[in-house]
């Protein structure tokens, strides 16, 4: 399963009062600047609009050819920059929720 693709999937949330502001800075500088990552193939975002448990309010899926890809992503410059550029924007007031990769085993 060495190339089989892999998702990371990013659940964040923030205040209710920056909703409209924290998705302005995630679509326009937060993914450009991973997306300047070569092993970075695509970027999907999704709202939660059910209420079942406590669901993150936003997800980010971001997909990879392969396993290697998503590691050398994970140790790159692009990655490491995106998330203190995070940090210095928000501070407290967004949060990331979870993180959680999955490989792929079957497609149909």
């Amino acid at each position: 399963m060495a190339n089989n693709q892999v998702i990371f999937i990013v659940g964040t949330t923030c205040r209710v009062k920056d909703v409209a502001k924290f998705n302005k800075w995630y679509d326009e500088v937060h993914i450009p600047m991973l997306m300047k990552s070569r092993y970075l193939k695509g970027v999907s975002r999704y709202r939660a609009v059910g209420n079942a448990g406590d669901p993150p309010r936003y997800i980010a899926i971001y997909r990879f050819a392969n396993m290697k890809d998503f590691e050398a992503q994970q140790a790159g410059p692009e990655l490491a920059a995106a998330r203190a550029e995070m940090r210095e924007t928000w501070g407290n007031d967004a949060e990331v929720t979870s993180r959680v990769h999955y490989e792929l085993v079957k497609e149909f």
